[in-house]
């Protein structure tokens, strides 16, 4: 009997395209779903016949709930090597495989700085106001150069976040509970203290922005706290 495989959040429709399936064409049927499931009812509906999924990072929760009720499910793929929402004790109970796939740093470094630069130059909105006939040239830019940056956790990602902040000419400080100095020394930024770096307080300095998820942008406004 040949396997269906399920491909979760495939909202570009490109799943089938973008990976080589070639090696188990013979024995498994690819379905990608492009709608979001929204509640663990509806999941199990469109997984009861599934054998296998595949899902992107932690968009979806594996529950022992939802585990219980999917019993041809045998492997569940997630894209990268950690996922918090997946219930992996439930998994084994069930005889459910899960594994993880390599992942890179590079898409979150990008995106990171896209909406940096998007925010302190008013892209979005001086492109959208080109687009609907103006007004144009609402806004004032600001520079990154000579201002703070500021990143909880300093690993792959905070890292190469770091180097760009850096190469901008920006004061970059970085801090997390596991952050040691050498770390810090070795990628060439300051260690913060806590609340320096996450204080939810305005702060005098007009030239202090934060990153602060990790290290995914969260504010690049001057006037914005840090």
């Amino acid at each position: 009997m040949r396997l269906r495989c399920a491909v979760l959040d495939d909202f570009q429709q490109v799943a089938t395209e973008i990976a080589d399936w070639s090696p188990v064409a013979d024995a498994v049927d690819v379905v990608s779903f492009r709608t979001h499931f929204t509640d663990e009812d509806a999941l199990a509906s469109a997984l009861a016949d599934v054998d296998i999924v595949v899902t992107l990072r932690e968009r979806v929760a594996f529950p022992a709930s939802l585990i219980a009720r999917l019993p041809r499910l045998k492997l569940i793929v997630a894209s990268g090597m950690r996922n918090s929402v997946i219930d992996y004790a439930a998994a084994e109970a069930h005889g459910v495989t899960v594994c993880g796939t390599a992942s890179s740093s590079t898409p979150p470094v990008e995106l990171t700085w896209a909406l940096l630069l998007g925010l302190a130059r008013g892209l979005v909105q001086e492109s959208n106001a080109l687009r609907e006939g103006g007004p144009w040239q609402q806004t004032v830019g600001a520079d990154l150069h000579g201002r703070r940056l500021g990143l909880l956790g300093l690993g792959k990602i905070g890292g190469r976040v770091a180097r760009v902040g850096l190469a901008f000419g920006m004061r970059v400080s970085a801090w997390s509970q596991n952050l040691t100095r050498e770390r810090a020394d070795e990628v060439g930024v300051e260690l913060a203290p806590p609340r320096r770096n996450c204080s939810r307080t305005p702060t005098s300095s007009p030239s202090t922005w934060r990153s602060a998820t990790a290290p995914a942008a969260c504010s690049a406004r001057p006037s914005w706290p840090c």
